[in-house]
C-alpha cells in the first residue's frame, strides 16, 4: 500500500522574518511563508498531518504576524475542495503543539491526534521565550487545548499506520517529530516539521550542510535529528516553503 500526499495551503505570514527561520542568515529581510496543512489519502482513513494557524485577527493579535488567507485556503475549504469530509479524518499528526501548525485540532472530531510526550508536556509549561508559541499566555487558552480529550502520546519512533510513522526530531522543540511516508510511487517522504522550514535549510550554504531555525530549545539535538533525516535517506518535505504548495501533491 501507498500513500499520497497533498500540500493544502491554508494561509501565508507575509513579511515574515527570514532570519526567524535560518539561523543567523537574512537579519532585516522579510520574505512570505506559506502555511501548510499535509493531507494524507491512500489508505483506511484520510490523515492530516499539521492544522495550521487560527484566523487573521487571532494572529495578528497573539503573534503579531499578518496571516492573508483567501476563502479558498480556509481550512474547511481546502479540505472541501481536495474531496475530504473532516469528520472522515480518523487521524491528525502534530509534528509540534506551536500555534501556526495545531490551531484546527479541533475541526476534525472523530480524529486521534498523535504527538510527542515530551511535547505535550513541554507545551503545557514552556520556557518563558517560548510562551507565545504555545499560546501560554495570561488569558489565553491555546488552541490545541480544545481537542486535548482526543489527544494521545507516543514517545520516540513510532508506526502509527502502516506506511505512516512518526520520527521523533527534537531542538526546535523537545518533541518535534517528523512524518515517515511511503509513497504510491515507492518514495518515501519525511514530512519533516519545523526541523525544516524551507528548502534552503536542508541545502545548507557555504558555511553550514544543514541551516537551523532560528527558534530551537535545543541547538544540540537539532544538529543530531539533520543527522538522523540524512541516515533515513528520503525525500524531506519542509514545512513552510512556497515551492511545496506549488507542487502540490507528492506520492
Amino acid at each position: 500500500m501507498g500513500w499520497t500526499i497533498q500540500a493544502l495551503h491554508v494561509g501565508t505570514l507575509v513579511d515574515f522574518p527570514r532570519a526567524a527561520l535560518t539561523y543567523h542568515r537574512g537579519f532585516g529581510e522579510v520574505h512570505d511563508v506559506a502555511m501548510i496543512m499535509f493531507l494524507i489519502t491512500g489508505g483506511p482513513h484520510p490523515v492530516i498531518v499539521d492544522t495550521g494557524t487560527g484566523d487573521e485577527e487571532t494572529t495578528r493579535r497573539l503573534h503579531g504576524y499578518t496571516l492573508e488567507r483567501t476563502p479558498a485556503q480556509h481550512p474547511l475549504a481546502a479540505l472541501e475542495a481536495a474531496g475530504v469530509d473532516p469528520a472522515d479524518v480518523g487521524t491528525v499528526i502534530n509534528t509540534h503543539l506551536h500555534w501556526d501548525h495545531s490551531s484546527n485540532n479541533h475541526v476534525f472530531p472523530n480524529a486521534r491526534i498523535v504527538v510527542q510526550k515530551a511535547e505535550l508536556a513541554y507545551a503545557v509549561d514552556p520556557l518563558e521565550p517560548n510562551l507565545a508559541a504555545f499560546e501560554r499566555q495570561p488569558g489565553v487558552t491555546p488552541a490545541w487545548v480544545e481537542a486535548l480529550g482526543r489527544t494521545t502520546t507516543v514517545e520516540g519512533d513510532v508506526e502509527i499506520l502502516p506506511g505512516i510513522s512518526v520520527v521523533h526530531l527534537p531542538g526546535h522543540t523537545p518533541g518535534s517529530q517528523g512524518v515517515l511516508v511511503d509513497g504510491a510511487s515507492g518514495q518515501r517522504h519525511l514530512l519533516a516539521g519545523d526541523c525544516v522550514d524551507l528548502h534552503a535549510n536542508w541545502q545548507g550554504d557555504a558555511k553550514l550542510s544543514r541551516i537551523p531555525s532560528g527558534s530551537f530549545t535545543d541547538l544540540a539535538a537539532y544538529m543530531e535529528s539533520f543527522r538522523k533525516i540524512e541516515r533515513l535517506g528520503v525525500n524531506v518535505i519542509p514545512s513552510h516553503d512556497v515551492e511545496v504548495v506549488k507542487q502540490g501533491t507528492f506520492a
